[in-house]
């Protein structure tokens, strides 16, 4: 079955103008894995909201950074809290440290309830191995970004910089989030 994609191309007056609906069509539906359908679906809506982004606006790419990590977060953490575990907020700071600090909050809060689906492990086992999962997907987020924005020739300059400046920022921000998880149990042995 033929999947309808509408899209929409530069604006006039303030206004998008569209362009002609098509169907997108690739394996019939009942070949493909529910995971392959999902991610053809992102794909599309990737696709689609990138070609409705300005692309004069430094910031407009960053949204699409958030998107494909944010994504690469929830298909990783999947197995352990279900699909969409983190949903995307729209019209929010797209700025570096806005999408960094949004996606570092979104992720790490999931920490205490991966703790209690994993009793009795190690503290440091524990969260090193939460950290590889979220880490895992924040790389296939960028690099699904990077590889949205290149193919719309948009990927280099301020907005490449804008992306190396959050990715640096998300790993600040969980080696943050990693120092104060272990300095929570000794501080609690020094007060004890």
């Amino acid at each position: 079955m033929a999947t309808p994609v509408s899209v929409t191309s530069g604006s006039t007056a303030g206004k998008a103008a569209p362009i002609q609906t098509k169907d997108v069509q690739g394996r019939e539906d009942s070949t493909m894995s529910v995971g392959a359908k999902a991610k053809a679906q992102l794909n599309a809506s990737i696709v689609q909201a990138s070609l409705t982004v300005s692309l004069n606006s430094s910031n407009e790419p960053m949204s699409v950074v958030l998107k494909t990590a944010l994504t690469g977060i929830n298909e990783a953490l999947k197995d352990q809290f279900g699909e969409n575990a983190i949903e995307n907020a729209a019209s929010q700071d797209n700025t570096p440290e806005g999408t960094a600090s949004r996606i570092v909050s979104l992720s790490t809060a999931f920490y205490d309830a991966f703790k209690q689906q994993n009793p009795g492990e190690d503290e440091e086992v524990l969260l090193n191995k939460f950290m590889d999962t979220l880490k895992k997907g924040v790389d296939q987020g960028f690099g699904e970004a990077r590889d949205v924005l290149r193919g719309l020739k948009v990927l280099g300059g301020e907005v490449a910089s804008n992306i190396d400046k959050t990715y640096e920022l998300v790993q600040k921000g969980y080696e943050d989030f990693v120092a104060s998880r272990l300095a929570k149990p000794a501080e609690q042995k020094t007060t004890a």
